[in-house]
């Protein structure tokens, strides 16, 4: 897969041809036209607003997704959210590209001879413990680090703790610090 470049000067030509021949083409054959009230009061008919949080990190920033046949299609930020106020940061803008991307990865994959297989979950999580042991075994359980995540309830982060402890470490930290 090649990336193609464009430079500045070359982009603004061709911003510049395009915004010329829709104001001289456009306008005459209505393919541009005024959207009605009906259109910017509902742009997507059949669709519900769905009040939501952002995941990204435990601010818990609110989110008003808009989702059509269960599908999210667009989002807006909660502007009555007592945390976020109306705003988001870049990463909860985001948010509906990171969940919608055909490059998000849903289920386990295992390189095997330098390509990427499908695995089930039951093996994923079997191969993984298996080597986790091993190192365990090998290293001792403080060459493990165990990194919190930024949406941890007060009780998965204690579940979480408890998980280390069992393991035999104190090696614990959060996520946000990295």
């Amino acid at each position: 897969m090649s990336e193609s470049h464009i430079g500045r000067r070359s982009f603004l030509k061709l911003a510049a041809l395009g915004a010329g021949s829709t104001l001289a083409f456009g306008k005459e054959n209505d393919t541009i036209r005024t959207a009605t009230n009906e259109e910017i009061k509902n742009p997507f008919p059949g669709s519900k607003k769905v009040r939501t949080i952002c995941s990204i990190c435990s601010a818990g920033c609110g989110i008003e997704a808009e989702v059509k046949d269960g599908v999210w299609i667009r989002q807006d930020m909660a502007i009555d959210h007592p945390i976020s106020q109306g705003s988001h940061c870049c990463k909860g803008i985001d948010q509906i590209d990171l969940t919608k991307s055909k490059q998000r990865i849903k289920y386990p994959m295992k390189k095997v001879n330098g390509k990427w297989e499908r695995i089930s979950w039951e093996t994923a999580i079997n191969e993984i413990a298996d080597k986790m042991l091993e190192i365990r075994k090998e290293d001792g359980p403080d060459c493990v680090e165990f990194l919190g995540s930024a949406k941890f309830s007060n009780e998965q982060a204690f579940y979480f703790r408890k998980f280390a402890a069992f393991w035999g470490t104190n090696n614990i930290d959060h996520v946000a610090r990295i």
